[in-house]
């Protein structure tokens, strides 16, 4: 079996961890994490998100957050910006990459943005050109593609449409998202069968929640794809606020584990990264979600 010599590693526990966490940190704990994800070694770290706080209120205070990191050309610090008004909050604090967010399913996009995929897909035009204008990089991100809670199961073509526009839009990379943890590697071997007819891998990453446990098994069959770009969150930590039950994304440690057994080059000190999950879950006064770090205490 062939996988990618290395890869690339996308923490995403201060943003899309965190913002679904219940107790809300204050700044110094969110730099005091952030700093530690860092100095274990990952070069792509979500630090916030531009949203109203009304919506998400744990992601108050982000730009406070890029604000108070050190300029590190190592270190990637990325933020969410759905529309222009946090594209431009963006911009004012020296963001150096964004990333947008849209649907395989017509109903979560609904519950999640308040419109159409077709619409939100239009939304985003105006904001990845001013990104690329501003020299600043865009991701993008598709929720449900291996299932939706309101609709159940969505197609690959779906899927494949969705990512193909956000690709021509501008998105330098899109990351498949199973949203509710449902996928199982079954699910995930037909989903890239059908997009790497027409999408190079390399435009591909993987965002695999656990909910159902199926999440490194589900990576498994995307690094046997050719794709070596894996989003994670350290310690667990997250969920999905639209999907009953839904867990955190794969955790970082367990994700580092896997790559180290396979001999795939991420970069990462697994020590630096199990005390950070166990610094922040200590904050949350939550259980590590790890199951590497509980096996390592």
């Amino acid at each position: 079996m062939s996988y990618p010599s290395s890869v690339r590693i996308v923490e995403v526990g201060p943003r899309d961890g965190l913002q679904n966490e219940a107790v809300a940190l204050n700044l110094a704990t969110k730099i005091e994490l952030i700093n530690k994800l860092a100095e274990a070694g990952l070069g792509y770290i979500e630090a916030g998100s531009f949203v109203s706080p009304k919506w998400i209120p744990q992601m108050a205070g982000s730009a406070e957050v890029f604000a108070g990191l050190p300029v590190d050309k190592s270190t990637t610090y990325a933020a969410l910006t759905p529309n222009m008004q946090g594209l431009e909050r963006a911009i004012e604090c020296g963001v150096k990459e964004v990333a947008v967010f849209a649907a395989a399913s017509e109903s979560f996009s609904q519950k999640n943005i308040n419109c159409s995929i077709a619409e939100s897909l239009e939304r985003f035009v105006p904001v990845i050109e001013k990104a690329r204008r501003s020299g600043i990089a865009v991701r993008g991100y598709i929720s449900c593609v291996l299932g939706c809670p309101y609709e159940g199961t969505i197609g690959p073509e779906q899927v494949a449409d969705v990512a193909s526009k956000l690709l021509a839009t501008g998105c330098y990379e899109v990351s498949l998202g199973d949203t509710i943890g449902a996928g199982t590697p079954a699910c995930t071997e037909a989903l890239l069968a059908r997009l790497l007819t027409e999408l190079p891998a390399n435009k591909l990453a993987v965002h695999m929640h656990d909910t159902y446990g199926q999440a490194l098994a589900n990576i498994l069959v995307a690094l046997q794809h050719g794709i070596a770009v894996i989003d994670s969150s350290v310690a667990g930590l997250g969920g999905c606020p639209y999907a009953k039950g839904a867990s955190g994304n794969v955790a970082s440690e367990d994700l580092v584990y896997m790559l180290n057994g396979l001999g795939i080059e991420h970069g990462v000190n697994l020590e630096k990264l199990i005390a950070a999950g166990n610094m922040i879950c200590a904050k949350l006064n939550r259980q590590n979600g790890s199951k590497v770090s509980i096996a390592f205490q």
